[in-house]
């Protein structure tokens, strides 16, 4: 009687918002800048945490970033000092954090006043979930919630949670557990917190299923640091679950989508562990990003050649992805340490302006490891940028009639600072290996639809999308032929002829872009994965899929070779891939007819080894049999259900 009665009073309670709940804030509305401690507390670099893992972190040190963010980098925009896992020492009587005193003497009010002080924002750092010293068997009392203790906000089977296991999953159906969260975030707001990383979120953390699924936390805590009439920065980490997209959009500002950038290593970071995924795990969250929620990529760790571990033009290159990806740009380097080349990287204010404008960058493709990035700014100008991400020196091209640029534009060097000159057609760079160019080109002619895309077929359609403007009035042809016309950025062209191959091109005011070739299919087929030929170790597996069972077990050795595909006449055709990837994404080698491509594909990051995504790949066919292989020599390839042609 007592837990009901507990229940029904809370719920009264839990109806009225505060006023502050409703108001509008300006919080995120650019990516945020500044320092974070977990790069330096992650590391093995000598001397850095000389009395184990993540000891760096106390008053002191941070205190001396705090000095040098605002003496050196608070003038460019920088102006966060993030203090991440490691400060939380004990618990009070009502189960909320308490700072560890030895690491922090004064406290987190002190340290949150002090860093105020200095014109910079405070953040701090907590773990989903009820922390399992903050249970106590279930005895302890909520704050300001008469009759509620830790046994009532938790499942009865004490089920854990978090990317760790090391907090007990709360029981939101039960309003004792939001005055839990009411509580805590009251005592972050009254540190003076500016900013706060939930992390171990889920699904994501390399974890799914309903014991990992922490949407109710996340939408809780939103509610709580709303209800606290304090402007407080969310954000969740860390490889979030794109599958819960709209529910990260809706509650938080903003969201890790990868793991940890940082390698647990005598370096602060590798090239290979782990920045070079984010080259393909940040695409399929590039259409989420905007004012008030961004994606984002983790520390940047550019501002020491030694410490970082990695080479000057990747540590340019590294900058060059956050910057155009709009992620937060927040220093994981020692601030007392950054070299001159560092600091040049960290100061571009031409840069960061391309960072804070919030309009961010993609692939045109990624099927090889030259790639070409592109944004379309608001004063009519590209942003371009030029990576070769492969193992050798390369060069890379960006075409203009397939960004849209028509005639003759202005090319600016953003990292030098300096103008290029005139260019046409195409514009070119000879890059090192993990090298890049970043431009500012601005056509001085109007710009057509960029990069317009085949994202379908049947034997009757084929469906089409493209980068510009909606609202405006859109004409898509097949070849001289108008076959149709809308004021939306995709159309789907019906009343097509099976087996045929047509030249799409859109066009806007007069100007065309550049034309794509697809060829519709006789019939629709589906090839399944597990009648083909596996090898060296593939294997089928049941899953939730379009035949019940996939492949697995493909890349090293392990090699799936699909079964005979045949098509009427040759063409690039749009092949849809059902694959199964829970992890943030792998990249599979494409072999057809003894030629490769790479194909990276969006990770479900649940843990779901079973429930299949598609992709629409475009791959050229030969009239007759074709022969298609998945693997990957260096790495391990996602699942394969089946391709349907």
């Amino acid at each position: 009687m007592r837990a009901l009665g507990v229940v029904a009073g809370l719920l009264a309670s839990l109806i009225a918002v505060p006023a502050a709940e409703a108001q509008e804030t300006n919080i995120a509305a650019k990516p945020y800048m500044g320092w974070s401690s977990w790069s330096l507390q992650a590391t093995n670099y000598p001397g850095v945490n000389p009395d184990g893992p993540a000891s760096w972190l106390n008053e002191k040190n941070v205190l001396q970033q705090a000095d040098v963010l605002a003496a050196r980098f608070k003038k460019h925009g920088y102006n966060h000092i993030n203090v991440d896992a490691g400060w939380l020492g004990s618990f009070d009587e009502y189960g909320r954090p308490v700072a560890d005193a030895k690491k922090f003497p004064r406290g987190m009010k002190w340290l949150g006043d002090y860093v105020h002080g200095k014109g910079l924002k405070y953040g701090s750092y907590l773990a989903v979930g009820l922390d399992l010293k903050a249970y106590n068997d279930g005895k302890t009392p909520i704050y300001n919630a008469p009759g509620c203790t830790t046994k009532d906000i938790v499942y009865p089977d004490l089920r854990k949670t978090n990317g760790w296991e090391m907090a007990y999953k709360m029981n939101f159906d039960n309003p004792c557990s939001q005055k839990y969260i009411d509580s805590i975030a009251q005592v972050i707001a009254g540190y003076g917190v500016d900013f706060l990383k939930l992390d171990g979120v889920g699904p994501g953390s390399f974890k799914g299923g309903e014991r990992f699924d922490n949407t109710s936390d996340v939408k809780a805590w939103n509610i709580a640091l709303k209800r606290t009439g304090r402007p407080i920065e969310f954000l969740i980490s860390w490889a979030l679950s794109h599958r819960q997209a709209d529910v990260w959009k809706a509650n938080t500002n903003g969201w890790r989508v990868d793991t940890d950038v940082e390698c647990y290593c005598p370096t602060l970071v590798t090239w290979s562990n782990s920045v070079k995924q984010r080259w393909n795990d940040v695409v399929q969250w590039i259409d989420d990003a905007g004012p008030g929620r961004w994606n984002n990529l983790d520390s940047l760790n550019v501002g020491n050649g030694e410490m970082d571990g990695i080479t000057e033009e990747e540590r340019r290159s590294y900058m060059t992805l956050w910057a155009i990806s709009n992620s937060p740009l927040y220093l994981g380097d020692d601030l007392t340490k950054i070299d001159d080349f560092g600091y040049k990287l960290l100061t571009n204010d031409e840069v960061i302006g391309l960072n804070q404008a919030g309009i961010p960058a993609r692939p045109v493709d990624q099927f090889s490891d030259q790639q070409v990035w592109y944004a379309r700014n608001a004063d009519g100008s590209f942003t371009v940028a030029l990576f070769n991400l492969g193992s050798r020196p390369a060069t890379v091209t960006a075409d203009f009639a397939q960004l849209g640029i028509n005639g003759t534009a202005k090319v600016r060097d953003v990292w030098e600072r300096r103008d290029i000159g005139q260019a046409k057609g195409s514009f070119s760079a000879d890059l090192p290996v993990h090298g890049t160019k970043l431009l500012k080109i601005t056509p001085r002619a109007a710009v057509s639809p960029t990069v317009v895309q085949g994202t379908g077929a049947t034997p009757t359609s084929v469906s089409l999308k493209w980068q510009g403007k909606s609202g405006v009035r859109y004409d898509v042809y097949a070849g001289n032929k108008k076959v149709a016309t809308t004021t939306s950025t995709n159309v789907t062209v019906a009343g097509l002829t099976p087996a045929t191959s047509y030249e799409f091109t859109v066009v806007q005011n007069g100007n065309r872009s550049k034309p794509v070739s697809f060829v519709t299919p006789k019939e629709s087929v589906a090839y399944e994965a597990e009648k083909g030929s596996l090898g060296g170790g593939a294997t089928a597996y049941g899953c939730e899929c379009s035949a019940g069972q996939k492949v697995g077990f493909i890349g090293g050795s392990g090699v799936l070779t699909m079964p005979t595909v045949n098509v009427p006449r040759e063409g690039t055709y749009l092949v849809e891939l059902s694959y199964v990837d829970a992890t943030s994404g792998r990249t599979g080698i494409v072999t057809v007819n003894g030629t490769s491509f790479k194909l990276p594909v969006a990770g479900a990051n649940d843990d779901n080894w079973s429930l299949p995504q598609k992709v629409t790949v475009p791959i050229y066919l030969l009239a007759g049999n074709n022969t298609i292989r998945f693997g990957n020599p260096d790495d391990s390839v996602f699942d394969v259900d089946s391709i349907r042609i």
